[in-house]
């Protein structure tokens, strides 16, 4: 685990990071530049209340990308529909009126879905072959 920001917990030392892709409901081009830089705003300040990390953010007129750097106690899934949540109600409220024109009113910003992947670290194979050449006990 060369080149690797590792860190620690109490009991176990980490490094996970995920690429988060979230995306627009009905894949609608509603993101401004202003919308982006506020949700920019509103990732990094809801990542750092997890104690975890946004590495990287950007996105287009329909989707946002996000690499986090997450630790062992939070959960992908609980954390990307938490910030699913999150970031819907505060755009919604701040940029209201906009949305209202491109949703009829309706109480939405993202998707139901997203894309989570890991990402990092070694390829899969060079991992498998470290394990593979473990010396076994006698």
């Amino acid at each position: 685990m060369t080149n690797q920001t590792i860190k620690t917990l109490h009991h176990c030392v980490f490094n996970l990071n995920y690429h988060l892709v979230l995306v627009t409901k009905y894949r609608r081009k509603c993101i401004s530049a202003a919308m982006l830089e506020r949700l920019k705003i509103i990732c990094t300040e809801l990542t750092e209340k997890w104690e975890c990390e946004l590495l990287e953010f950007n996105g287009e007129a329909d989707h946002v990308h996000l690499l986090l750097s997450l630790n062992p106690k939070v959960a992908p899934s609980v954390f990307a529909n938490n910030l699913k949540t999150v970031s819907s109600r505060l755009i919604r409220r701040d940029f209201g009126e906009v949305l209202a024109k491109v949703y009829g009113g309706k109480p939405v910003f993202w998707s139901r879905s997203y894309c989570i992947i890991t990402c990092g670290g070694a390829p899969l194979s060079v991992i498998k072959q470290y394990i593979e050449q473990q010396e076994t006990p006698h």
